[in-house]
């Protein structure tokens, strides 16, 4: 799928806005490095975008799902973000190479020659999750100040006042603006704007990176283990994962049976979101725009792959990696004595206590049956909890969600709590940060598409004014009932429609109307359509998944159902609309 070198007048067929002289210049070095079979330093050079998708891909999602990840497996798991990330490259892959030979923008591509109802569901998908995904970004920026930053001197961090949330808040949402604003410059603002992104998501991998060193150097590590985990194992969707595995083993049938039930329905649920953070419906809007704004057209396609290679999947792999590797020593099959004890005393006294309870109580319920749960004391069950065998409590420690920010006591022993805190704190503020300010521009790519303004500065000002002052609002609504249903509302219309966006690019690769003379033929694009098809079964069992792990919730399966029905509907009669118009014509 290489490119053949390319001349001066490769530049897009459609109109728009001249190409500036920095473009121009672009171009030449491409043309001359191509020419000479010599693209690497040049590639190095001008590479861009992939790090706008790095910026987003490396924020808390993908940092709970590694931890969680990692507390579950072991490093038996590291296989499931490399396979995610491969399959998100090979689609934006196509994707840029499908707007770069054209010129013209997705959106208006898909609606004019496939179906309006794959753009505008794609679209708004893309909408939906910058609006809904910011506000975590910016509970973590303020999570990571508070419980790491804000401990440097010995302090007690920012507390939980709400004015200082909003304080806090302002001061974030006006420095995301502030790089905003750098990056709709041209020249030197534009070029700044990259430092500052290739900085940030270069402190995370330096971050995490080195907890795996330190880790490393203490002998710490079964290196075995750890390249055996990038071996796909989809066994571990029906059966729990690492060092767990022998630990149930060694339980009760009955006790076999319920904890297994608990650990792979958990399983399920962290590996579809690890799989879902590491390209979202918005990542997929973000690079052919990304591109488009910064001139790049049929000579950049090489270096677009490059970008996408070096700047988004190599941080991705190597950061997930490191985080899955760290919180599996530290975490994974791990009880402190405190939890161990058959007495409740001394249970309670365990950090991790308040968080195993419930978990426990579910499984003495589950042994008592319903009227027998129901008729016995709360005391009475605490007892039966301090009774359980260390190894099922064990199970329960893995199931409960830590806190991030446990990671950073990876780091204490050669560091000390000040350092440590310094090294992970500054990491998990960079990824929260760089975030929120991707997700406000895709907004603003995204509202132009809408308004039919693809250079407006109005609807891309809205656009990036409503995901981050929606982002803003965390401290009130990403909070209780209300966090559950945005989070479920984004998550799985978004995973339900990644399939589609990826099904669109297939049909746009395959498109001769929108390709022309530049449509891959022979081994090319039965190279393409291999890859492709790889990445659109992955996508579509990892959609069908997050739907039927949805099945037994009476509150979001109705709403999931009728989103499916609905938007089907709107698919099928765009198709049906579309071949009429093709007939007609």
């Amino acid at each position: 799928m290489t490119d053949q070198p390319t001349s001066d007048s490769d530049a897009p067929s459609v109109s728009g806005p001249p190409v500036s002289e920095k473009v121009l210049a672009d171009r030449k070095l491409l043309l001359d490095a191509q020419a000479s079979g010599k693209t690497l330093s040049t590639y190095v050079r001008l590479s861009g975008p992939g790090w706008l998708q790095a910026a987003i891909t490396l924020g808390g999602g993908s940092l709970a799902g590694a931890l969680f990840l990692g507390v579950l497996g072991g490093t038996s798991m590291l296989w499931l973000q490399l396979l995610a990330i491969t399959m998100g490259v090979i689609m934006l892959s196509a994707i840029s190479y499908v707007t770069l030979s054209t010129g013209r923008r997705p959106f208006e591509a898909i609606n004019n020659e496939i179906n309006p109802a794959l753009g505008w569901g794609w679209i708004i998908a893309t909408a939906m999750a910058n609006i809904i995904w910011c506000m975590p970004q910016f509970s973590l920026c303020y999570d990571a100040i508070d419980k790491n930053l804000a401990n440097l001197a010995g302090g007690d961090g920012l507390g939980d006042a709400r004015s200082t949330k909003i304080i806090v808040t302002v001061l974030l949402f006006f420095a995301a603006g502030f790089v905003v604003l750098l990056n709709t410059k041209q020249g030197r603002a534009a070029k700044l704007f990259d430092i500052v992104l290739k900085s940030l998501v270069g402190m995370v991998v330096i971050c995490f990176f080195g907890v795996v060193v330190l880790l490393a150097i203490n002998g710490e590590l079964e290196f075995g283990g750890i390249l055996a985990g990038f071996i796909p194992d989809l066994g571990q969707w029906n059966n729990p994962a690492g060092e767990m595995t022998a630990v149930v083993a060694s339980l009760g049938q009955s006790e076999q049976s319920y904890w297994t039930g608990q650990l792979v329905s958990t399983q399920r649920s962290v590996m579809i979101a690890a799989a879902a953070t590491a390209v979202g419906i918005n990542m997929t809007f973000l690079l052919p725009y990304s591109m488009l704004a910064r001139g790049w057209d049929k000579p950049f396609r090489g270096l677009a792959r490059f970008d996408l290679s070096t700047g988004m999947a190599i941080p991705y792999v190597v950061v997930t990696s490191c985080v899955v590797i760290a919180a599996s020593f530290s975490l994974h099959n791990k009880i402190d004595d405190s939890l161990a004890s058959n007495n409740l005393a001394t249970m309670q006294e365990s950090p991790y206590y308040t968080g195993v309870e419930p978990i426990l109580l579910g499984r003495v319920d589950h042994e008592l049956g319903p009227e027998a749960a129901a008729s016995m004391s709360g005391e009475e069950k605490l007892q039966r909890i301090a009774a359980l065998s260390v190894e099922e409590k064990r199970v329960a420690l893995s199931l409960v969600k830590r806190n991030a920010f446990q990671l950073s006591g990876t780091l204490e022993p050669l560091l000390g709590q000040s350092l440590s805190n310094l090294v992970f704190g500054l990491g998990v503020f960079g990824m929260g940060f760089s975030t929120i300010v991707i997700l406000m521009l895709i907004n603003g790519y995204a509202f132009r598409e809408m308004a039919g303004q693809p250079d407006g500065a109005v609807p891309f000002v809205a656009g990036c004014l409503v995901a981050g002052l929606s982002g803003a609002t965390w401290w009130y609504l990403w909070d209780g009932e209300a966090k559950f249903w945005l989070a479920i509302f984004a998550s799985t219309f978004g995973m339900m429609l990644l399939p589609i966006a990826y099904v669109t690019f297939f049909l746009m690769m395959n498109n001769k109307r929108i390709l022309g003379a530049e449509k891959p033929t022979g081994g090319r694009m039965l190279a393409w359509n291999v890859l492709m098809l790889f990445a659109v079964i992955g996508a579509t069992v990892a959609a069908v998944s997050a739907i039927s792990e949805k099945a037994n919730d009476p509150k979001s399966f109705p709403v999931i159902i009728g989103l499916i029905v609905v938007y089907g509907v709107a698919v099928i009669v765009g198709f049906v609309k579309k071949r009429g118009g093709a007939i007609a014509g």
